[in-house]
C-alpha cells in the first residue's frame, strides 16, 4: 500500500520522508530491523518549509553521499528551504559540492543554490 503524505499544512508542507521512502522505518537495519527512522521518528513524512527546493548534495536522498548517514545539508528530508528570488551558486555551480571536494560547498551551505542580492 503506498500512502502519499505529501500535504499542505500552516508554515510549510508535509512530505514523504526522503530518507526512509515513508516507510518510518531505518532503511539500513542500523540499530534493527524494527527500528524507527532517525529522519521523520517513524512518522512516514516530514515537513518542509516553504519555499524549498531538492537538496543539490544529496540530490533529494536524504542520505549522505551514498553511505548509511542523514544528508548533512537537509538533515534527510530530500529538501532544503532556500529564500527567493535564487540563481544557482557561482562556486559550486548548483553540485553542493566543489567536484573533488566531498564536503559542502561553503558559499551555498550545500544547498547549490544562493538568493540574490
Amino acid at each position: 500500500m503506498t500512502v502519499n503524505l505529501d500535504r499542505d499544512i500552516p508554515g510549510g508542507k508535509t512530505r514523504t520522508c526522503a530518507f526512509c521512502g515513508g516507510a518510518g522505518i531505518d532503511p539500513f537495519d542500523l540499530l534493527s530491523k524494527e527500528s524507527r527512522c532517525q529522519v521523520c521518528g517513524g512518522k512516514g513524512g516530514v515537513t518542509i518549509r516553504e519555499p524549498a527546493r531538492v537538496c543539490a548534495y544529496c540530490r533529494g536522498t536524504g542520505v549522505h553521499l551514498h553511505q548509511r548517514l542523514t544528508c548533512t545539508v537537509c538533515g534527510g528530508k530530500g529538501m532544503v528551504t532556500i529564500k527567493e528570488p535564487i540563481d544557482p551558486c557561482p562556486d559550486c555551480e548548483g553540485q553542493g559540492f566543489i567536484s573533488g571536494h566531498y564536503l559542502p560547498c561553503l558559499t551555498c551551505g550545500g544547498k547549490g543554490l544562493v538568493t540574490k542580492k
